[in-house]
């Protein structure tokens, strides 16, 4: 790619971020869309948030980057705190017959360990002013992040439609109403606060965390009223006469349900960190990240463990859940309040909304990560797109909650074991040291002084002639999947390792992943960095 062309690019980009004139590329018929920035819709796309732009967004705000530690931190509470987290651990006793001891083992574990992955990511945002997946082009190549786009709009379609299905049952269970309003009604709120970006969803995250906590406690408060109940839960499962291999393939595969409740945050987590200063101390966003992802899911998913427990052998709460599923069964638990408890189910409706809109944000940019000249079309307009499909892909699945979750969050958890692979060796065999960042001498060109402070050059982040092809990320890739096929354990395909497990299987498909993209992607990257210095 020409200077010229390098340069055309980045003012015809600069022009779509700023709007201050229409760019001349695009359609008069399409030229409308751009006049509803005058609401207020949030005009930033992919484009890199420079120092200096950052710099001056927290001198602006009050108290400075201690406030924006604040309201990030009320963001993943919100987001994590909520019913979307702790859906998925409803199910390690009533779905695959482990007791409570197994089921807090596996689940605490494997949620902790994906909040460590989804920390590790989010320290690229404030280093980089990127979001996470235009970061991840210094990694895959302009060509190979057009495939892990893809399989982040996937991603975070699949949670939106999870989080539907799951406010469809709860506005149901509440109102009385069919499953289809309470699914329109959470898509909508959605939209309209990811559209307004990432300030108004900062600050509508933040004052709703305190409630959804508050929610959390009262839920421990009628839960725990029913523990007695979960002696006989365990006598259940023991007497079900299970094999200790069985019972192992079980714990398996929902450790990889617990591990990508939290580690699929991964592919999104600097996207709130972009606008943080670069001299931002690492450590800090990584244990931020980490406790704002740990603290919340914990509470919930401890909670979520012991109603799941109770309902195995409680008779009026596994009817609940038969026949109304995660809403029925909460409906149930708060009947006893009346109003007060509905209000409480209301909460948990928005807590629901919260985590949504985080997918929706996110995802808008992964379009424009497909093709150049859709970076002409505003953020705001894919954000509407995205919210059309979930919401289609909710009324067509929404009887459907356990299988979804079942087969839909365990693909994410394979390809974010690659990412995180691909990344951690990078940033360890190949860039810690200034000498090592010499091998990268094309994407550091004339930008000497990048090599002995940065990982990445990231002024060069839109650069196609100074990043990486991607040659050795996308071949391990593609390796690490096969990983993933012989070692996944699904009702539409059972890998040969995992059918050796126990009697329904054992899902291990995310640790061959890590296993054989570690493997291969050292020596292919060596080659690569060798053959074209970038």
């Amino acid at each position: 790619m020409s200077d010229s062309t390098t340069t055309k690019k980045a003012e015809a980009i600069e022009s779509v971020r700023t709007y201050e004139v229409i760019p001349p590329k695009v359609p008069k018929y399409l030229r409308w869309i751009y006049l509803l920035d005058s609401f207020g819709v949030e005009a930033h796309g992919i484009d890199r948030y420079t120092p200096e732009e950052r710099l001056e967004y927290v001198n602006s705000t009050r108290n400075g980057r201690s406030w924006q530690f604040f309201h990030t931190f009320g963001l993943w509470v919100a987001a994590c705190g909520g019913l979307t987290s702790m859906s998925s651990f409803f199910l390690p006793t009533l779905v695959f017959g482990l007791n409570l001891r197994d089921s807090m083992v596996s689940g605490i574990i494997s949620m902790n360990l994906g909040c460590a992955v989804a920390a590790y990511f989010s320290t690229m945002g404030s280093k980089s002013g990127c979001r996470q997946i235009v970061g991840a082009r210094l990694l895959f190549g302009t060509w190979g992040v057009k495939l892990v786009s893809v399989i982040c709009i996937v991603g975070g379609v699949g949670w939106s439609v999870v989080n539907c299905v799951v406010g469809g049952q709860v506005f149901a269970a509440v109102s009385g109403a069919p499953l289809d309003v309470g699914i329109v009604i959470i898509s909508v709120l959605s939209v309209v606060i990811a559209v307004f970006g990432i300030k108004v969803l900062i600050r509508f995250q933040t004052i709703l965390s305190l409630p959804i906590i508050i929610a959390v406690i009262l839920f421990y408060v009628v839960v725990c009223d029913k523990a007695h109940h979960i002696p006989a839960s365990n006598k259940l499962i023991k007497d079900s006469g299970y094999s200790s291999e069985t019972t192992r393939g079980n714990w398996l595969s929902f450790f990889t349900i617990g591990y990508s409740v939290t580690a699929s945050w991964g592919s999104g987590a600097s996207d709130y960190y972009a606008m943080f200063p670069e001299d931002t101390s690492s450590f800090s966003v990584y244990f931020l990240t980490f406790l704002g992802l740990s603290i919340p899911t914990t509470l919930v998913a401890v909670v979520g463990t012991l109603c799941g427990t109770i309902a195995y052998s409680y008779q009026p709460w596994l009817t609940a859940y038969n026949s109304g599923g995660v809403g029925g069964l909460m409906n149930e638990t708060f009947d006893k309040w009346g109003r007060f408890g509905q209000f409480v189910m209301i909460v948990w409706y928005f807590s629901l909304i919260c985590n949504n809109i985080m997918n929706t944000y996110s995802a808008a940019f992964e379009f424009q990560l497909l093709d150049e000249r859709l970076i002409y079309v505003p953020r705001w307009c894919w954000a509407f797109l995205i919210a059309l499909i979930y919401f289609a892909l909710s009324i067509a699945g929404k009887e459907h909650f356990s299988t979804i979750i079942g087969n839909f969050l365990p693909m994410l958890a394979y390809w974010i074991s690659m990412y995180i692979t691909i990344l951690v060796l990078e940033n360890v065999l190949f860039r810690r040291t200034p000498k090592l960042r010499k091998m990268h001498w094309r994407e550091f060109e004339n930008d000497e002084t990048s090599a002995d402070k940065y990982l990445f050059n990231w002024n060069n982040w839109d650069s196609r002639a100074n990043t990486t092809n991607g040659f050795a990320a996308m071949s391990s890739f593609i390796v690490g999947a096969v990983g993933a096929v012989v070692g996944m354990n699904q009702t539409y395909w059972q890998g040969p390792i995992a059918r050796k497990i126990g009697a329904y299987g054992g899902d291990i498909g995310f640790w061959l992943c890590m296993a054989f993209t570690a493997v291969i992607y050292p020596p292919l990257r060596y080659l690569e960095l060798k053959r074209f210095g970038k």
